[in-house]
């Protein structure tokens, strides 16, 4: 058997495999007298058939599976041995008129390769790196929802301005029905608020979304409104009020701090600010520790220019996944996927120059210490070593669960590396200057 590869572009070649008879021929003849005792053609008994009769029925069907083999066979071994680095798998060229009964056979197959480029983590750049505070006011604010979620809910007959007001938001051409409990005092305008003042459960209060809190994200939370649509929506909602509440504000007090963060851990009014703070400053770095990951990913995207075989990878498409895509669908899919592919080969080639690679340790310390976040989200603070570990073992032997917290791990450590490389500059700013900037509003 001949194999070469024939370049097209940096990016795009054609494997193409010449297969003489040498190549298949035993292996065709070894079926044949395999399917001699086995073959029915009338006028013969089972088994009593001439090899030519058997050879002429099952014959070519025989010849194309076997040359298939040995095809399939030589082009993995080829791209081994070539070590050729793929996108996708390769296609084979279709051949209308394709003669099997040629002297030499031979097959085409498509292949899109990994381009070559140059990746520059040091390159100058405008990313900041921000520093989110949490400042009196949110502080403030959590305390007296602390007071307010810990009091005693008190029913009322008509919603009066501290009213907790629990109903449904809906408006069915949106498809927004969401059932929440609102105060008041998140709408933006007084006028808003002011609707609400004197209703009964089971009254009605339309409003429009245009403007209808500080912040156009509280619509993905209160509504349930998709990201992508909050931004300028202005549409009529109706909120039915199902429940009305007052309350009496929780004491604060030792017994109150001890039922929030464990026996003796806060003690005092100051004590819960300084948790409050030091639990909300950990989330924030969180989230901007997302978003510095991100700003890097759209930087590197943006700066490193290679070549992707994107009409090769459109074909591709249009063959892989249980519902076979058409032309159109696989160029919508490919537009839709090409920036992820693009930092999927920026974050292989950062791997690479880094020589950052991921661990069986790496992976059950990450898993660890995720576990005990959570488990401390609802109350166990101080689990033992045992159970988590136990948690850890059953997490670990889940093959899609091990993936994904791969995927975490290799996050992880491309944030530190781009950190260390990028250089981004540090900002300090308050949660909602934060999430001004991130949104650009």
């Amino acid at each position: 058997m001949d194999i070469k590869r024939i370049a097209i572009d940096a990016v795009n070649e054609t494997i193409v495999m010449t297969v003489v008879h040498m190549d298949y021929k035993g292996q065709v003849a070894k079926r044949i007298n395999e399917k001699m005792p086995l073959a029915t053609v009338k006028g013969f008994r089972k088994g009593a058939v001439p090899k030519d009769l058997v050879e002429k029925q099952y014959g070519k069907a025989i010849k194309q599976e076997e040359v298939q083999k040995v095809v399939d066979l030589a082009l993995e071994r080829f791209v081994q041995s070539e070590r050729l680095n793929l996108l996708g798998n390769p296609l084979p060229k279709v051949n209308e008129n394709f003669n099997w009964d040629a002297e030499e056979l031979v097959f085409e197959y498509e292949i899109g390769l990994v381009p070559h480029f140059e990746l520059d983590l040091e390159a100058k750049n405008d990313i900041v790196k921000y520093i989110v505070t949490a400042d009196d006011k949110l502080i403030d604010g959590q305390v007296a929802r602390i007071q307010k979620q810990f009091g005693t809910a008190i029913p009322q007959e008509v919603v009066v301005a501290d009213s907790d007001i629990t109903g449904t938001f809906a408006n069915e051409a949106e498809g927004i029905n969401n059932t929440t409990t609102i105060a008041l005092a998140i709408f933006k305008d007084k006028a808003t608020a002011d609707q609400f003042i004197g209703k009964k459960v089971g009254d009605v209060v339309t409003v429009n979304t245009k403007g209808l809190f500080e912040d156009d994200h509280q619509l993905m939370d209160y509504l349930k409104v998709g990201h992508d649509n909050v931004h300028g929506l202005a549409v009529d909602v109706d909120f039915t009020i199902e429940a009305i509440n007052g309350a009496e504000l929780a004491e604060l007090n030792q017994e109150l701090f001890d039922k929030l963060f464990g026996a003796g851990n806060v003690a005092s009014l100051e004590d819960l600010k300084a948790k409050i703070k030091e639990d909300a400053e950990s989330q924030f770095a969180q989230q901007a520790d997302q978003k510095l990951l991100a700003d890097v990913q759209e930087f590197l995207i943006e700066n490193t220019k290679f070549d992707l075989p994107s009409e090769f990878l459109i074909k591709w498409l249009q063959t892989v996944g249980e519902k076979q895509l058409t032309p159109e669908e696989a160029i919508v899919e490919y537009a839709r996927s090409e920036r992820g592919l693009r930092f999927q080969l920026i974050e292989g080639k950062a791997m690479a120059t880094s020589n950052i690679q991921i661990t069986f340790e790496d992976l059950k310390s990450f898993t660890t210490k995720s576990i005990k976040q959570q488990m401390a989200q609802f109350g166990q603070t101080n689990p033992t070593d045992a159970e988590v570990q136990g948690i850890v073992a059953r997490v670990l032997s889940n093959q899609d669960e091990v993936k994904r917290l791969s995927d975490q791990v290799v996050a992880e450590k491309l944030l530190e590396l781009f950190k260390e490389k990028a250089n981004p500059a540090t900002k300090e700013v308050t949660y909602e200057e934060f999430i001004a900037a991130s949104y650009g509003e």
